[in-house]
């Protein structure tokens, strides 16, 4: 499905500069190009030459692509690299101006996009996280340990961040709406053929397929909202379509949970999504697919080749920085949301009183949660990231290591006094995922300034893989053994000391661990299904509580990656800008030298 996009012009990056001093210097290499009779020009209506300074970044193109350059960046010497007003003109052309326009001013068109953008990956979450919340039946079903019960996840991310690389190609090279499209019906259809699998080794794989779909969808879908707003719209409609993952996973965990419940069967949780993503198909078909580039000019610089696309990208600091502390941030989330229910159920029976307590009731709480944190969490990012990127240009990274620093020792607290209090367990839970998701729509609007616009889907793609294979891939496996491993350590322990002292310490276990059984209703002991492997549930909570402390010394690695990045994003960020300066200054010359040639052959 090869797009009808034209290209004449390749993208390149420019040789690095030294990071500048002063931060309101002018970046743009256009200026070393333009004639000094070119500066002089001023904008209709406008005689000092400069566009009013206004809060709004979203450009409307005009419907001639010819004149979408004529929005070349003029720095304002106050403002920092991104936030820069547009106010040159196309040389030649004294009559053009440029269309500048308030958030009031976004086209149906473009509101329609993103909404169903976020409305896909909304349903893209719910389906991930689903299983989450009926893990332990599932676990009951197949007779599967916590190991294959994180595989399950494993499997699906595995997939998705093989895959994601190849829909990157194909998203920076052919039409993205159909390959969007043919991905969410894939995801959608596995989803469903998965429910009606019996054999753990079938289920797994269908598992799997479904992240052949998704990957389809989530390395493209960022690219098309770059591509149709720039500056802090972009910035506030990657904070709308990022605000649909933590919502969506804790739709997950309450459908999931509330379908099984209704219906007498886990398999019913997995039917919800599919119903959803034909919907979201037939709305993919009726997008517009925007030119790459649209919003910043740029749509005629022509794709490289994908070896130097990742060339590029992997020397570009600033996105593999980012990229590493991302990939943290994945591996805490893929790790807390998979075994999170679980871990909190088992901390809540070990308490009197909490007998009745179902899996199913501390899905929804969780998912409540998440929610919850989602909602306030993104935007709340976002928001901080354009009322300080203004005066601090290097506040994006600083705010995703502040997010994750803080996030750690919340997580943790949450985890020991889970079996204690859980009025407050739920309390530091609330604030350390808040503080979590402070880095979505950042890191996702980080990787869109520092890399040229022909090459975002492919930059995106590679992000995916990178988060995902040392992330949220691994992260449920490898909790599920460290558990499964210190179990075996603490029946060890068990079995040892009543070796050593059979008659005192020994009778005292049996009698506490005897106790703590019976404070355990009928229905509650079918949750667990370890304990047909001799595991009490005191050990596979202390041995699930050990495995998950590991998430909060992986925040703080990612805290260090986000820290260092602040240490180049500038660069980077004036490298993008100039090439996209350049290419809109070639393409000016070029239709002023092809208009001169038209006018020349005329007379």
């Amino acid at each position: 499905m090869p797009s009808s996009q034209g290209y004449h012009k390749v993208a390149s990056e420019p040789v690095d500069p030294e990071p500048l001093l002063n931060e309101s210097r002018v970046a743009s290499g256009a200026e070393d190009t333009m004639s000094s009779q070119q500066q002089q020009q001023t904008v209709t209506g406008n005689p000092s030459g400069k566009m009013p300074v206004t809060h709004s970044q979203q450009r409307l193109m005009p419907v001639d692509s010819d004149s979408v350059s004529s929005s070349l960046d003029e720095a304002d010497p106050d403002a920092p690299p991104g936030h820069r007003h547009p106010a040159a003109r196309l040389p030649g052309n004294d009559d053009s101006t440029l269309a500048i326009t308030t958030t009031s001013g976004v086209s149906r068109s473009a509101w329609f996009t993103v909404a169903v953008l976020c409305f896909v990956n909304l349903i893209n979450y719910m389906d991930r996280f689903t299983i989450a919340g009926v893990l332990t039946d599932i676990q009951l079903h197949f007779n599967i340990g916590d190991d294959e019960g994180g595989l399950l996840q494993t499997a699906f991310v595995l997939s998705y961040m093989i895959c994601a690389p190849v829909f990157g190609y194909l998203g920076d090279r052919h039409s993205r709406k159909w390959i969007m499209a043919l991905g969410v019906f894939l995801w959608s259809t596995t989803t469903l053929l998965g429910s009606f699998m019996h054999h753990f080794g079938w289920f797994i794989t269908f598992r799997a397929l479904v992240g052949i779909g998704e990957a389809s969808y989530s390395t493209i879908a960022p690219t098309i909202i770059s591509d149709l707003f720039v500056g802090d719209m972009r910035s506030k409609m990657l904070a709308l379509f990022y605000f649909a993952i933590p919502v969506g996973s804790g739709f997950g965990y309450i459908v999931g949970s509330e379908m099984a419940k209704a219906f007498g069967s886990w398999e019913w949780a997995l039917r919800v999504t599919p119903a959803l993503g034909i919907v979201a198909v037939i709305l993919i078909a009726m997008l517009q697919d925007p030119e790459r580039g649209q919003s910043e000019g740029t749509h005629h610089m022509e794709a490289t080749s994908y070896r130097e696309d990742i060339k590029a990208v992997c020397r570009n600091p600033s996105f593999m920085l980012s990229t590493a502390g991302f990939t943290c941030v994945a591996f805490v989330a893929g790790a807390l949301a998979w075994w999170g229910p679980k871990f909190i159920y088992l901390g809540l029976v070990s308490q009197p009183g909490n007998e009745n307590i179902t899996l199913n009731d501390v899905s929804f709480v969780f998912g409540a949660i998440t929610m919850t944190t989602g909602i306030i969490g993104v935007p709340l990012g976002s928001y901080l990231s354009q009322r300080f990127n203004r005066k601090y240009p290097r506040a994006d990274p600083y705010i995703c290591a502040f997010g994750l620093i803080v996030s750690a020792p919340l997580l943790a607290s949450a985890m020991v006094f889970v079996s204690a209090d859980a009025t407050l367990a739920y309390v530091l839970i609330f604030f350390g995922e808040l503080a979590l998701n402070l880095n979505w729509a950042i890191v996702a609007d980080i990787l869109l300034y520092v890399v040229v616009p022909t090459r975002r889907s492919t930059a995106e793609a590679f992000q995916i893989l990178i988060s995902h294979a040392f992330g949220d891939a691994g992260s449920p496996y490898f909790v599920g053994v460290i558990s499964e491993a210190f179990k075996r350590l603490l029946r060890l322990s068990a079995t040892g000391l009543s070796t050593i002292f059979p008659n005192d310490l020994a009778s005292y276990s049996q009698l506490a661990e005897n106790a703590t059984l019976t404070t355990l209703a009928p229905e509650t002991e079918a949750f667990l299904p370890s304990r047909i492997e001799g595991n009490t549930p005191a050990n596979e909570f202390r041995a699930l509580q050990y495995a998950l402390f590991s998430t909060s010394f992986v925040e703080i690695i990612g805290g260090v990656f986000f820290l260092l990045t602040a240490m180049y994003i500038l660069r980077d960020r004036r490298n993008v800008e100039r090439a996209v300066a350049e290419n809109r200054t070639a393409n000016s010359a070029n239709r002023l030298e092809n208009s001169t040639s038209s006018s020349s052959v005329s007379e």
